[in-house]
Formats: structure tokens, C-alpha cells, sequence
């Protein structure tokens, strides 16, 4: 009795170290993203930027709708006044949001220069929160500061509401809280171009130079990209992690990078807690 129990107990681990194998292996293969050449990537950044304009010009087109919407310029039927506004407001954010999700995504793919000028860096990398501003903020004003005869009390007060949290919506979503600059992506392809692999997760910001990174070790929505030559132009595995939107270099990785290669330069690399606390080992 004694054997069959320690006979089932060992097919029992190695059934259970099999599956956990098994199990292992699917999570470390991720998600595979392919990569892009560098033409590829300009070109994909230059139509996204182009959408990007259309879809902006698009929501300042239904503010200018609600406005008119607001002066009695511009009379619809079936809805009142206000019903209209809110339903342009609407659109303005649904197309707000939309360009400045693409225009994040351009960054990333083209990043600007930061080094030359760091404001225009700004502007550029937070286009985003000053259009998400430009298709709201001039409709509050103008219905804040109308009178009775354009809207009752209350409507006024609903579609500014309405407004304002638009205006919060659309400026979140559109800001760039972990920007990438040209000369950051260009060091990280450089120095980072051995890795035959790269990882990350749906929402990080950060890559990771090893699947065992203590920071994914248990994530199940793990993505990767290889380094591979596309059309006879070596591309990097860390480039598609970038295009993905990520911007970091984790700092476990960072500090276990250095230690295995010294050509490694972490102050040149936009590490996820600063280079100097993966050098201290924080």
C-alpha cells in the first residue's frame, strides 16, 4: 500500500511539473510582434500624424457646431438646444480621443528630437492635451459667460458639466506621461541591438532584456519581439517594443544588463527609475 502511495506521489509531481513546464512555455512565448524597418516606421508615423490633423480638425468642426449650437445660429430638429450640444460635445471628444491615441502611437514609432529643444519636445510629445484643450476649452468659456436668452440656467450647467469632463477625458487620455525622444530610441537600438529578445505587457511602459525578469515573471499578457533582418536592414528587437509604446528599460534589467555587458552606458538610456538607482541596485 505504502509503494502504490509513493508510486502515485511521483507520477503525481511529475505530472504537476509538466503542465507547470508546459505552462511556462506558453506564457514565455508571448505574443510575438514583428518589427519594422525604419522606413516602415516613418512612413506608418508621417499617416497617423495625417489622420491625427484630420481627426482633430473633425472635433474643433463639432465644437464650432455646438457654439452655433449655443448662439441659436444653427437650429436642428427632434432634440432640444441643449440635447444637440451634448450630442456634438460628444463627437468632439470621441474624435479628440481618437487622434490623440495616434498621435502617441506616432511618437513612438518616429520619436521627436529632445537634445536640440526641449520645449518644442513638449509641445510635440503633449500635442494631445493642448488640442484636447483647443475642442473644449473655448465652448466653456463661451457657455459659461452666456446669458439666459442663449441657455436656461440648467442646460447650462449640464452641458458644462458635460463639457469639463470631456475636457478631462480627452486631456488624460491624449497626454504622453512616458514620452520617448529620438536620441533615447536610437541609444537603446544601439546598445541594446545583441538581445535577441525583448519583452513587455499590455499596459507598461517599460521593456524587459529578459523573460525571467522578476517584473513579468508572473504576467500572462507578455509580448515579445526578435531581432531580425527585414529586407537586409537589421532591426532590432527593443525598436518593436518601443513602437508598442514602451519608453523605460526596466530597472532589474537595466542593473543585470550592466553587470553582464560594461559597454552597457545606463545614462544614456531612458532607464525606468534613473540610472543611477540600477547602478545602486534600488
Amino acid at each position: 500500500m505504502e509503494e502504490k502511495k509513493k508510486t502515485l506521489t511521483k507520477v503525481s509531481k511529475k505530472v504537476e511539473k509538466k503542465v507547470s513546464e508546459d505552462a511556462t512555455e506558453v506564457k514565455a512565448a508571448g505574443k510575438k510582434v514583428e518589427g519594422l524597418t525604419k522606413a516602415e516606421e516613418k512612413s506608418k508615423a508621417i499617416t497617423l500624424r495625417i489622420v491625427s490633423a484630420i481627426l482633430w480638425v473633425l472635433a474643433i468642426g463639432c465644437e464650432l457646431l455646438a457654439i452655433l449650437c449655443l448662439f441659436k445660429a444653427l437650429r436642428l430638429p427632434g432634440l432640444s438646444q441643449m440635447w444637440w450640444m451634448i450630442i456634438f460635445i460628444v463627437l468632439d471628444l470621441a474624435f479628440c480621443i481618437a487622434a490623440g491615441l495616434l498621435w502617441k502611437k506616432a511618437s513612438h514609432l518616429d520619436p521627436f528630437k529632445k537634445n536640440n529643444n526641449k520645449f518644442l519636445f513638449f509641445i510635440l510629445t503633449q500635442l494631445g492635451v493642448i488640442m484636447a484643450a483647443v475642442c473644449f476649452l473655448p465652448l466653456i468659456i463661451l457657455v459659461l459667460t452666456s446669458k439666459e436668452d442663449k441657455l436656461d440656467k440648467k442646460s447650462k450647467l449640464v452641458v458644462t458639466i458635460v463639457a469639463i469632463v470631456a475636457l478631462l477625458i480627452a486631456g488624460l487620455l491624449g497626454a504622453d506621461f512616458n514620452p520617448i525622444s529620438a536620441e533615447e530610441k536610437a541609444a537603446a537600438e544601439q546598445q541594446l541591438g545583441d538581445y535577441e529578445k525583448v519583452y513587455w505587457t499590455r499596459y507598461g511602459h517599460k521593456y524587459h532584456l529578459y523573460e525571467d525578469c522578476q517584473a513579468i515573471r508572473n504576467s500572462t499578457d507578455v509580448s515579445y519581439s526578435e531581432s531580425e533582418m527585414i529586407d537586409g536592414e537589421f532591426v532590432p528587437a527593443v525598436s518593436a517594443a518601443i513602437d508598442a509604446g514602451c519608453s523605460e528599460l526596466c530597472a532589474f534589467c537595466a542593473r543585470t544588463a550592466a553587470t553582464e555587458n560594461e559597454s552597457i552606458k545606463l545614462d544614456t538610456l531612458n532607464v525606468e527609475s534613473g540610472a543611477e538607482a540600477a547602478n545602486a541596485g534600488e
